[in-house]
């Protein structure tokens, strides 16, 4: 503005300021509406002017709209640079104005953003009726393919995508600019917060450690009953477990110590351990010891097992199937063949026939080729150390009748020796070559009765309860 127009200012409240700068806006929007419609006057004119003019190719009238466009885009560039300047122009006398309080400050930032926006709308209105007149000439034109429809389309998306952007941009910038004077208390609130939320966690990760260390020092001492609570018997029965278990591996990595230096120097004749004589008398006593705790065990468990209370159980569906089995059986191999016959409620009650060691074959045998049984499945087969005996399990199917039985044979640990099924089922092959392997059980009549998981020099077999391993260095 004019040093005229500040002086003609000067003597007005602020409210009459703003009455006038009002009227002078609206004064200039009138001006501006003006503008325009005579522009777009000159255009119908033009667009009239150039109707006779002679049918143009595709090619010519694509660089014809090309160039129209370029056209109104100068244009607008133009009208927004001179709306920035009025705009620039109409803040200046602004500068002189009294300082203004925050609801003040507010006021004047949102209806400036009203007016922007109202200011807005009606530039993109302007744009659309420009781009409605611009697309009337064309009705007379030929019609174009699908492919180029749309990337016309495409074309004229782009170019509003990039317009909307910048606007927005501007929009944003404009917004942006608020008044400071809170800036400081806001950045001390935050400083503030931030120092009191640091403050909070570090004492609770003081409170944490010190738990922590509170814990650790009474599971480490526990002597102090003031302050720590006793332990549960399950704590120091597990506490006594874990230092048994300690102080066994402790002894064992100690003599493997000896045994190996007692093998590196060989000289010392008074440390070199006992001979292959003392070393299976070794064996044999471990071996003898073993089989008392289990036979000491086995007493225990049969004991506690008379002691409890026998609940009544409801009859399973199979067994019927069972009864069929055991009845077919005894009419065909006779009273006595039979050790036990069960419903195994522990395994989908599967019927169980207990075979005796004498007759386990022959039992295998009837039921793989009687017709009212037909097994002619073995689906699995293993073999299990009781400690005071060993068992053989397998489990049967049959196809014709869709019925399953598992078969078991008890066999003493002394002899442990039992008669094959493979020739019955080759799939017994390989599950009773495993089962002499890690039990020792030995099956007669199987085709290659060898090692399969562990090399044949291997000394003992490892699922045996009373297994110990005679190389110190596994």
């Amino acid at each position: 503005m004019t040093d005229k127009q500040n002086d003609s200012n000067e003597g007005l409240s602020i409210e009459e300021q703003k009455k006038k700068a009002a009227a002078e806006a609206k004064a200039k929007a009138l001006e501006l509406s003006k503008q325009r419609q005579a522009e777009k006057a000159k255009a119908a004119e033009g667009t009239e002017t150039a109707a006779p003019e002679p049918e143009l190719t595709k090619e010519e009238l694509k660089k014809k709209a090309v160039a129209e466009a370029k056209a109104k885009a100068l244009e607008l560039a133009k009208q927004r640079q001179a709306e920035k300047a009025k705009a620039a122009e109409t803040s200046e006398p602004t500068a002189t104005e009294p300082e203004l309080t925050k609801e003040e400050l507010k006021k004047k930032a949102a209806a400036e953003a009203k007016a922007k926006a109202l200011e807005l709308a009606k530039q993109r209105q302007a744009e659309k009726a420009k781009a409605a007149e611009g697309t009337e000439p064309t009705a007379d034109e030929p019609e174009l393919t699908k492919e180029e429809l749309k990337k016309k389309a495409a074309a004229e998306a782009k170019a509003k995508a990039l317009e909307l952007a910048k606007q927005r941009q501007a929009e944003k910038a404009k917004t942006t600019e608020i008044p400071q004077s809170n800036e400081p208390t806001d950045d001390l609130a935050k400083q503030k917060a931030l120092a009191a939320a640091k403050a909070k966690a570090a004492a609770a990760a003081k409170a944490k450690a010190a738990a922590a260390a509170k814990a650790k020092l009474a599971r480490e001492g526990g002597g102090d009953t003031t302050s720590t609570e006793p332990a549960s018997d399950d704590e120091k029965a597990k506490a006594a477990a874990k230092a048994k278990a300690i102080a066994t591996a402790k002894a064992k990595a100690a003599a493997a110590a000896k045994a190996k230096a007692s093998r590196e120097t060989g000289s010392d004749a008074t440390t070199e351990p006992a001979g292959d004589d003392e070393k299976a008398k070794a064996i044999a006593a471990a071996k003898a010891k073993a089989a008392a705790a289990a036979k000491a065990r086995a007493a225990a468990n049969a004991k506690g097992a008379a002691t409890e209370p026998a609940t009544e159980e409801k009859p399973s569906p199979n067994q019927p199937i069972l009864d069929t089995y055991r009845k077919v059986i005894k009419e065909h191999l006779g009273e006595d063949v039979l050790e036990d016959s069960y419903i195994n409620r522990l395994s989908k009650d599967v019927p169980t026939l207990v075979a005796k060691p004498d007759s386990y074959y022959k039992i295998a045998e009837f039921l793989k080729y009687n017709d009212q049984l037909r097994f002619d499945y073995l689906s699995e087969m293993h073999g299990t150390d009781f400690e005071t005996h060993f068992e053989v399990y397998n489990h049967l199917y049959s196809y014709n009748h869709r019925q399953s039985v598992a078969l078991k044979v008890k066999i003493d640990r002394n002899s442990a020796t039992t008669h094959s099924i493979t020739p019955l089922w080759e799939g017994a092959n390989w599950p009773e070559r495993e089962t002499y392997d890690l039990l020792g059980i030995h099956f007669e009549g199987h085709p290659n009765l060898t090692r399969i998981m562990l090399p044949d020099d291997w000394v003992g077999h490892p699922l045996r309860k009373d297994y110990e391993p005679h190389d110190v260095e596994v």
